[in-house]
C-alpha cells in the first residue's frame, strides 16, 4: 500500500530548506531517526521511547523513511518474526544535523531553567 505525502515533491523555488522538511519535516521523524541511532531499533522499542507517537503514526513514519532511503527494514527469518530498522548510510548523513539540533535543545533547555 502506498501512501501519498502531500507535499514530498513541492519546492516551487528548489529551495534546500523546503526539500530537507519535506524529507524529515514534521513532529516524528527527526525522532523517529534519533531513537533509532540510539539502538532502540524494534516498532515496540521506538513506540515505548516516543511518549505521544500513535502505532499508525509511528508506521507511517517508518514507511515514509524507508521510501526515502533513510532507513532500512531488516527482516529477520525467525519464529517469532523479528524487525528491524537500520539507518542506512544515506541516513548518516542526517546525524551531524540531528546532532546539532540537539545541541541547541540542551543549551537552550539549560538556559531556561535559569
Amino acid at each position: 500500500m502506498e501512501t501519498k505525502r502531500k507535499n514530498r515533491d513541492y519546492n516551487p523555488a528548489n529551495c534546500g530548506v523546503t526539500y530537507f522538511l519535506n524529507r524529515i519535516g514534521g513532529k516524528w521523524k527527526v525522532l523517529v531517526i534519533y531513537t533509532i541511532s540510539k539502538k532502540h531499533n524494534r516498532f515496540s522499542l521506538i513506540h515505548r521511547v516516543i511518549p505521544g507517537i500513535s502505532k499508525q503514526m509511528l508506521v507511517n513514519q517508518l514507511r515514509e523513511l524507508e521510501e526515502d532511503g533513510i532507513l532500512e527494514r531488516i527482516i529477520y527469518a525467525e519464529i517469532p518474526p523479528r524487525v528491524e530498522y537500520k539507518i542506512t548510510i544515506y541516513g548518516q548523513s542526517l546525524m551531524p544535523v540531528i546532532g546539532v539540533i540537539q545541541d541547541w535543545g540542551l543549551k537552550d533547555l539549560r538556559k531556561m531553567k535559569k
